[in-house]
């Protein structure tokens, strides 16, 4: 029997008919994905792929406290639940109580399409684009560039039911596009990326149009040595180290005095209700953002961290991590939370820095009498995290702006720079735009960020990347 024989709400409630533990929890992912992928103006391919998978969180009770058992399998058949279910059961049975216990979630009302099909998605979402691209292509070709790149779209639909009476389902679409520009010898190259639900609002002519220019600013070279200069970050950019800096914000691990957010002394212990910048930017999550929206409720496969598994279906609302420059919130489970004294703040899969003046980046360049303007940044590490010290490199185009104009193209650098003090740094933040973060968007793929302009931020070596 294959296991989509049986629909997904049917499978998680006869997970949880099996069970035996004390607790549990059964979240069903149903996964289907289309894709392109194109390199030297053509298509070299696509394809549609299914896939489910199936998590079991058994929970047992003992007289020294509650442990937690977590299973998951792909591809799991009807004949194969109850195995799924027991193999959870032991690991619980055989795990020392939980430190992240909690009572299961209860309470929240069932989603209204709980039972309901999945959705999913098909090479129809590029129904519209692969021509677009194919136009591109021609372009391209007629004005010496190549074009390499891919499109991805996904569509996830989760099942989550619980022990406690929760029947709750999100559909997750995440679609994204990367493009490469680059010259016939290779020693040119220039990068553009998009997030998108659907691809109805991705223009293959626009991104190429921006390619082209990129690659014109390239034509000219400039040889720069590492230092400190003052430099336009794009939202790409920005998202990439503020999203670090998000999986960074712990609430526990600040508490405990371990991060760029701990509070040397004192009662608080965090640097909670601190400027972190003049600027008055608002970092904020909101599972209901307009064209970044994210699961209404926690959906934890494993604990860890300020994650939870017995936190599923905890219902998330809009968070607030910065407001007008001041650290509002920090990341907490319940347990978390329980230990400092925090407020309870999961983690949202959506990540929005608004406020500020409104400005293109085009603008903010017109506005530079001399520094750099970055394409995207890559291959970021963690140096410090007692200060959030980040190093990486700059990656497809790193230009000279000259009197409001750019001039060229510098070579390329690695970087040393904390995004914490890098906010308390900047001097402008531009207009607030929907934008693919280049490092992370395996990861995470919905933000929205401005423009930075930073007045010393550290180039701290050449690198000879292209």
């Amino acid at each position: 029997m294959s296991s989509r024989t049986n629909k997904p709400h049917e499978i998680v409630e006869r997970a949880l008919e099996l069970s035996r533990a004390d607790g549990c929890v059964v979240i069903a992912d149903e996964q289907s994905t289309a894709n392109l992928r194109w390199a030297g103006n053509a298509l070299t391919t696509n394809g549609v792929t299914r896939t489910r998978t199936l998590t079991v969180i058994a929970t047992v009770d003992g007289k020294e406290g509650t442990a937690s058992g977590v299973v998951s399998r792909a591809a799991v058949t009807v004949d194969e639940l109850e195995s799924l279910v027991r193999a959870a059961e032991a690991a619980a049975r055989g795990a020392a109580p939980a430190e992240d216990a909690q009572p299961l979630v209860r309470d929240v009302p069932a989603s209204p399409d709980f039972t309901d099909a999945p959705s999913e998605t098909s090479s129809a979402v590029f129904a519209d684009f692969a021509p677009a691209l194919g136009e591109s292509f021609a372009r391209a070709r007629a004005g010496g560039r190549e074009l390499y790149g891919f499109a991805n779209h996904e569509l996830v639909s989760s099942y989550l039911g619980t022990s406690t009476g929760l029947r709750l389902r999100h559909d997750q679409p995440n679609g994204t596009l990367e493009l490469n520009a680059k010259s016939p010898d290779r020693t040119r190259s220039a990068w553009a990326g998009r997030s998108t639900r659907d691809f109805k609002d991705v223009d293959p002519a626009a991104l190429d149009a921006e390619l082209a220019v990129r690659l014109g600013w390239a034509e000219r070279k400039h040889d720069l040595p590492a230092g400190r200069y003052e430099t336009l970050l794009p939202p790409t950019a920005v998202a990439d180290l503020l999203i670090y800096q998000m999986w960074s914000a712990s609430g526990r691990d600040a508490f405990e005095g371990r991060t760029v957010f701990s509070k040397p002394g004192g009662e608080t212990r965090t640097r909670l209700g601190e400027k972190l910048t003049e600027l008055p930017l608002t970092l904020r999550s909101d599972p209901n953002e307009p064209g970044l929206e994210s699961a209404p409720f926690v959906l934890a496969h494993s604990s860890g961290g300020d994650s939870s598994v017995f936190d599923n279906g905890l219902p998330l609302t809009a968070t607030e991590w910065m407001r007008e420059g001041e650290l509002s919130n920090l990341l907490t489970s319940r347990h978390s939370a329980g230990l400092t004294g925090l407020p309870v703040a999961p983690g949202i899969d959506n990540l929005i820095l608004d406020g500020g003046d409104d400005r293109s980046l085009e603008e903010m360049v017109a506005n530079t009498e001399r520094g750099l303007l970055l394409t995207c940044l890559w291959y970021i590490r963690e140096v410090d995290p007692a200060t959030l010290l980040l190093t990486g490199l700059t990656r497809d185009g790193v230009y000279l702006v000259e009197n409001g104009e750019v001039t060229g193209e510098v070579n390329n650098f690695r970087f040393n720079e904390s995004p914490v003090d890098l906010l308390g740094r900047a001097t402008e933040a531009g207009r607030t735009e929907k934008t693919l973060p280049r490092e992370w968007s395996d990861w995470f793929t919905r933000a929205a960020m401005p423009a930075l302009r930073v007045p010393d931020f550290n180039m701290s070596s050449v690198s000879r990347g292209v």
